[in-house]
């Protein structure tokens, strides 16, 4: 790792710093874990993420609000239905290094 690419704390302003534990806070909760998991086969509506995870859309809807303030993923209308997606691949990216963390 290059000087140019480490991290340091000196560089990171106070709300940078919040903006971070705030987002690690949103993977806190293993239903928006399974949530994002879900979507990571692609795009889908409210109904299909409650059978996928088996849980009913009070729930899921009330996590999928958080998942989208965090901005970790995005929706689209389609008549009435509103379709769900991971907004962007570091989604993924942020998930596989937690589990790689874990399973060493």
């Amino acid at each position: 790792m290059t000087r140019k690419d480490e991290y340091r704390l000196k560089d990171m302003s106070e709300s940078e710093l919040l903006e971070l534990a705030d987002l690690f806070k949103t993977f806190a909760d293993s239903t928006r874990i399974k949530i994002l998991y879900d979507l990571f086969d692609g795009e889908k509506n409210v109904t299909e993420i409650c059978g996928d995870i088996e849980m009913n859309q009070s729930a899921v809807s009330h996590q999928l609000k958080a998942l989208k303030t965090a901005k970790l993923i995005k929706s689209r209308r389609a008549g009435k239905a509103i379709y769900y997606s991971l907004d962007d691949d570091h989604v993924k990216t942020i998930i596989a290094m937690g589990k790689e963390h874990i399973e060493e």
